[in-house]
């Protein structure tokens, strides 16, 4: 390669996610997360001889759902088995689907509108879990290795997509939109700092404007959206700097180390070939029939990219960048409810998207206690100018953290009342007086500086005072 080259990156996500079933794939063992190790663990989880796999049937809806959110085929399927030996899986095979998977030839598109196309998402059970022992946490410098076979047999969907994205910003971005289908679908949680969805990168690089495919690596098991992109970026920048220096690119597992911010080699790539693929001849063929699929489609609900319209739509048909930010933020957070719902009651579809997105959405899962109403009444009062923003954001934390009231009570409590014209007018009066370089240069057109003065005035009035009818008075005293 000349030192000219321009490199592209081709990127491809293998996505697992564990379904939100009560019991284990093929077993009655609870499928819950964070139980005490071994502790949800059978005869056909742990694949002790003479034990028989029976397919849950919640697992296939499921499944299902994912499918049909991703636009892919749902398919008869069969399920096979998968041979390998890792000291997390007791059976020493995982029963997977390989060639007639449930779901085939879909496609999400992101929120700028690109398409990346799924080439399957198909069922299979989920492996223990190993914990390393030792300084670092890894099996290098591990003292042993402790394995939990809680995980095992919990029902998974592994979504495989297209080599389509070409950055790692495509990449998170289809991470995130793939999240909050899956957690709208209700299929999983998709709580990535539990594993219960976790991605898999392969990446390659190759002359921009090639056809040809570069030698792909894959890393292995990314838990955030963060990690997923510094290691893409590591792992492309890497294989350019090893491709101009004359070498040649393996193809292998690589781990990611966060704190290093690097990817080391795991082992070679294994093909299909290497896991002896079989058919599982403890399960008949998985064949769901029209009407089932049918049930399936027309149950799903409004998926995020439906959701985030539908508060455009609110807005007037247009957002701005920080309002698609705060869409976002709101829809991914499953608040988009409590704003439309406000925005129903009267409220300025700004200002309750703004309190959604910040305020509301900083308290976590506290903010679906929120009442409607409670949320309504308070912008009412706030948009009235009863509350200035100040006071407003005030009474909202009382009410996020009772799970809703009467804001209107809850400021009389705090002794928030609106300031009367000849107080507001005194203390405008007041930093006029206290800044008067200032002011002539907001005469002379630095709007710039009306936030300085409402800042002064809201330090005199200890946040008494409402920002819009400072900015009025202020121009009024201008003319």
């Amino acid at each position: 390669m000349t030192a000219e080259t321009v490199w592209e990156t081709v990127i491809g996500l293998e996505v697992h996610c564990e379904l939100a079933t009560v019991t284990k794939l093929f077993c009655g063992c609870r499928n819950m997360f964070g139980d005490e190790p071994n502790t949800n663990v059978c005869p056909v989880c742990l694949g002790l001889p003479g034990s028989l796999p029976v397919l849950n049937a919640h697992a296939v809806e499921l499944a299902m759902r994912i499918g049909a959110a991703l636009h892919c085929d749902i398919r008869p399927s069969t399920f096979s088995r998968k041979n390998y030996f890792y000291p997390d899986q007791a059976k020493d095979y995982q029963i997977s689907q390989y060639d007639l998977p449930i779901n085939a030839d879909g496609w999400l598109e992101l929120p700028d509108g690109f398409r990346v196309g799924v080439t399957r998402a198909h069922m299979e059970e989920d492996t223990g879990k190993l914990t390393h022992v030792g300084e670092g946490g890894r099996i290098t410098s591990a003292h042993h290795a402790l394995v939990d076979y809680n995980r095992s047999g919990v029902p998974l969907v592994e979504i495989v997509s297209e080599p389509d994205m070409r950055s790692a910003v495509q990449a998170r971005a289809y991470a995130s939109e793939l999240r909050g289908i899956l957690v709208a679908t209700g299929a999983s949680d998709g709580r990535m700092e539990e594993g219960s969805m976790r991605v898999d990168a392969n990446v390659s690089v190759r002359p921009l404007g090639s056809d040809a495919f570069g030698t792909r690596c894959e890393i292995k098991n990314l838990n955030s959206l963060r990690s997923l992109g510094r290691a893409i970026d590591y792992e492309a920048a890497r294989q350019v700097v090893l491709l101009e220096e004359g070498g040649r690119v393996a193809q292998e597992t690589r781990h990611w180390d966060e704190s290093a911010g690097r990817t080391d080699a795991m082992r070679s790539k294994e093909e299909a070939n290497d896991y002896r693929y079989f058919p599982e001849p403890d399960l008949v063929p998985l064949v769901p029939d029209e009407a089932w699929r049918e049930r399936v489609r027309d149950a799903l609900g409004p998926m995020p990219a439906d959701r985030r319209a539908g508060l455009v739509a609110v807005l007037g048909g247009t957002a701005t960048d920080a309002e698609s930010d705060q869409i976002r933020a709101v829809v991914d957070l499953g608040l988009d409810a409590l704003v439309s719902a406000a925005v129903g009651a009267g409220a300025p579809a700004p200002l309750a998207l703004a309190r959604a997105a910040n305020e509301v959405a900083a308290t976590g899962e506290a903010a679906l206690a929120l009442t409607t109403e409670s949320f309504s009444a308070l912008l009412a009062m706030e948009a009235g100018g009863t509350l200035s923003a100040t006071q407003s954001k005030a009474v909202l934390g009382e009410l996020l953290a009772a799970g809703g009231g009467d804001p209107a009570a809850l400021a009389a409590s705090m002794g928030f009342e609106a300031l009367g014209a000849d107080t507001l007018g005194a203390a405008v009066g007041d930093a006029i007086a206290a800044h008067p370089d200032e002011w002539a240069r907001y005469v002379d057109g630095d709007d710039k500086l009306t936030g300085f003065f409402t800042g002064a005035v809201m330090k005199a009035t200890a946040g008494k005072a409402n920002g819009k009818e400072v900015a009025a008075e202020l121009r009024k005293r201008r003319g």
